[in-house]
């Protein structure tokens, strides 16, 4: 049985970034959502119902195809932001990562500027709902993906180790149709110390 997971901080946290009433609907609601239409869809299926959401999505081809989609919609949605709340944490001015996860990005990427530039363009150009997302590949590579829906890093065994929710739901209260605000303001909150937690877990480091 899954279960939705308690926000790491209060829900005003993140003020003025991503404001309180945003934070209790986001995660109360469609989080909490996704959570229920998941476990519903495996409710059948016992022997699935005790996977975990990464198992239950690095092995996606081996759910049922009647209840595949709902799986990867629903469990996507738990996965996906599950991560999102872990790798934000209050507003700090000039946030930027340090120690291994610098090194790594400014070897990837050149310097932190050039991929905040590349990771904000690719999340702007998300066209409709989706994500964007910091990967590690299969050859412990970090890469930018965009993912549409609800849609998973983790079926296509890579890991996510930081994501954004461009889903309207994420930001309209608060920007209205202004994404590109939103995706400025939330390098704020970008809790670089889990992202580099993540990295390491991910690449053996």
């Amino acid at each position: 049985m899954h279960k939705l997971p308690d926000l790491p901080y209060d829900y005003s946290a993140l003020e003025p970034v991503i404001d309180t009433e945003t934070m209790h609907l986001h995660h109360d609601k469609h989080h909490a959502g996704y959570v229920e239409k998941l476990n519903k869809a495996l409710e059948s299926k016992p022997e699935l119902l005790e996977k975990t959401i990464e198992d239950l999505l690095a092995n996606i081809d081996e759910v049922p195809e009647d209840i595949r989609q709902s799986v990867i919609n629903n469990g996507g949605g738990h996965a996906n932001h599950s991560l999102f709340w872990e790798i934000m944490r209050s507003p700090q001015e000039d946030n930027k990562p340090e120690g291994e996860i610098a090194e790594v990005i400014n070897s990837e990427f050149g310097d932190f500027e050039k991929f905040k530039q590349q990771f904000s363009e690719k999340a702007l150009g998300v066209f409709g709902s989706g994500w964007i997302f910091l990967i590690l590949d299969n050859n412990k590579k970090l890469k930018l993906k965009r993912h549409s829906f609800q849609n998973s890093p983790l079926m296509q065994k890579n890991t996510p180790i930081l994501g954004l929710d461009v889903w309207e739901h994420a930001y309209y209260l608060k920007y209205q149709n202004k994404r590109a605000e939103y995706i400025e303001n939330w390098w704020k909150v970008v809790n670089w110390t889990k992202v580099e937690e993540l990295y390491k877990k991910a690449s053996g480091a």
